[in-house]
């Protein structure tokens, strides 16, 4: 379909997991770098066109990272939340864009939904944060550091698979509720092999069930073509 394709977003995207929330997407010679934090490959913002941040913690939001995909690439831009646009954009004036929960904007060719507002719950003794989740070209949904349901359907789920603040029934029944076709873990650097291969077997046919969505990991730097 071509151009058309293209423009109404069903162009196919590759792609590539960088280390724990951190996923590269790429899509007609543009490359689009959500999360890159520190638990994730230490190029992983360079070369980007563009960058998306859900939130502030350091897994998620590395600044230094940041900071060298921006000055390695004067037309790079970031979209994200106040709380991490306040730390970066007097750097960068005019190239980073503040976004929040029914936005809706185009970064280097790839059409972007904000969904969400609130980081899940760590402990009722800790104050929440707030956090966005991306649908990128109505295709993929990133959710940062929360179970976020957005209100359309969802082809392939990037799902945060192990954290201090989920467990592993919510996680199931959250795939339930997103409904999606594929799942690909993030947030998933804490764990080791014991616990990856757990998490496999409990999501996969051993498992108590996804609601029909397979599931799949990547390594870093392993890359899938995501197409519907």
């Amino acid at each position: 379909m071509g151009t058309d394709a293209n423009a109404a977003g069903t162009a196919p995207i590759d792609l590539t997991k960088k280390g724990h929330a951190c996923v590269r997407l790429e899509k007609d010679g543009r490359t689009l770098v959500i999360d890159p934090g520190g638990f994730s490959e230490q190029e992983a913002a360079l070369g980007a066109d563009a960058l998306l941040v859900t939130h502030e913690h350091p897994d998620h939001f590395d600044e230094l990272r940041l900071r060298a995909a921006m000055e390695a690439n004067p037309e790079a831009q970031i979209w994200t939340l106040r709380s991490v646009a306040e730390k970066v954009s007097g750097a960068f004036p005019g190239r980073v864009h503040t976004v929040g929960n029914g936005d809706t904007f185009e970064a280097a060719g790839f059409r972007v939904e904000v969904h969400g507002e609130l980081h899940a719950v760590i402990h009722p003794d800790i104050p929440r944060i707030t956090n966005i989740g991306f649908v990128v070209d109505g295709l993929v949904f990133h959710p940062g550091d929360a179970l976020t349901v957005p209100e359309r359907p969802v082809h392939t789920l990037l799902l945060p698979v192990h954290a201090p603040w989920n467990k592993f029934s919510e996680v199931l029944d959250y795939v339930r509720a997103v409904g999606p076709e594929q799942v690909w873990d993030v947030h998933d650097g804490l764990l080791n092999d014991n616990g990856l291969g757990l998490f496999g077997r409990m999501l996969g046919e051993g498992g108590p069930g996804t609601g029909g969505a397979a599931h799949g990991h990547l390594k870093p730097g392993e890359r899938v073509r995501l197409a519907r």
